[in-house]
């Protein structure tokens, strides 16, 4: 595993989180090329000892390892299929975001052009890396997660989730998922009070906390979830978490019921088929068979 300062690293891509990325390099002595399509973007790290680089193939002969963080799967290919050959003996860290799919097709391609690949799931945004709480989810190439980690860790604890380089994008997205459906239900919940004049800052006072002490819940339904039985004592039943009156509430303040209705489906599902007693955590089953 390297240790020292001196390996030299290529960004190709500089949108707010490739700049992230290529300035914590920076700051720890790590010599730094950067790239970018609009050249425009490279002032600032060029001023803080970057060297820029007029086209992607430049930015790749001059360093073994290489980092893509680009707009989506499809333009890392527009980038780097022209530059298969030069790629050919490197590593590539690719933390586009993409599907699983995507990522496991890029490392095929990586293989076949001789490249070393590892995929990567940044949970955080730029402001965070290199703070605390930035994390960064890695998948594919374990040689390579060994002898960049010490690197790899300048922008956030780094996870290793195994040979699979689809794996990585996999759990990035679905903690994604998580968090989309929790702000979408905090905005829901704002939009519910605004006809009374209140703020959705006001709220957020109010929402902040209450949704923080819900969390503590999760590994109750892992556990249930996990056992598969979802009768055990405990649990709050499919029939009392309802949420018509939620609905009717909303649909009185004219504002839509999207969010909430696609809640309440998943609950009716399991009604429907006779587990209402049953707890809320059995909604998980109208989620992996759907219709």
């Amino acid at each position: 595993m390297t240790t020292d300062h001196d390996v030299q690293v290529s960004v190709l891509g500089l949108g707010a989180m490739g700049t992230a990325l290529a300035a914590a390099l920076l700051k720890a002595g790590h010599a730094t090329t950067v790239w970018n399509r609009s050249p425009g973007r490279t002032s600032d790290l060029v001023a803080q000892g970057a060297t820029g680089a007029e086209t992607a193939g430049d930015a790749v002969r001059v360093s073994r390892l290489v980092i893509a963080c680009l707009l989506d799967h499809a333009s890392v290919h527009e980038v780097l299929d022209p530059l298969s050959g030069v790629l050919a003996g490197r590593t590539l860290i690719n933390v586009t975001t993409t599907t699983p799919a995507q990522a496991r097709e890029l490392a095929a391609w990586a293989a076949d052009a001789g490249v070393e690949y590892l995929d990567g799931g940044i949970m955080a945004v730029p402001t965070m890396i290199g703070q605390p709480g930035s994390s960064i989810l890695y998948s594919g190439s374990v040689a390579a997660f060994d002898r960049y980690k010490p690197l790899l860790d300048l922008w956030g604890t780094s996870t290793y989730f195994g040979a699979d380089p689809g794996l990585a994008s996999l759990y990035d997205l679905a903690l994604l998922a998580g968090m989309y459906v929790m702000f979408a239900g905090f905005v829901h919940g704002a939009a519910m009070l605004a006809p009374e004049g209140v703020t959705a800052g006001e709220f957020a006072a109010m929402a902040a906390p209450w949704l923080t002490a819900m969390t503590g819940a999760f590994q109750g339904f892992a556990t249930v979830i996990d056992g598969g039985d979802y009768t055990v004592d405990g649990q709050q039943s499919l029939e009392f978490s309802d949420l018509g009156d939620i609905l009717t509430a909303s649909a009185d303040q004219g504002i839509s019921t999207d969010v909430v209705a696609m809640v309440q489906r998943l609950i009716q599902h399991q009604i429907d088929a006779g587990h209402g007693p049953e707890g809320f955590a059995r909604i998980i089953e109208s989620i992996k068979q759907p219709g």
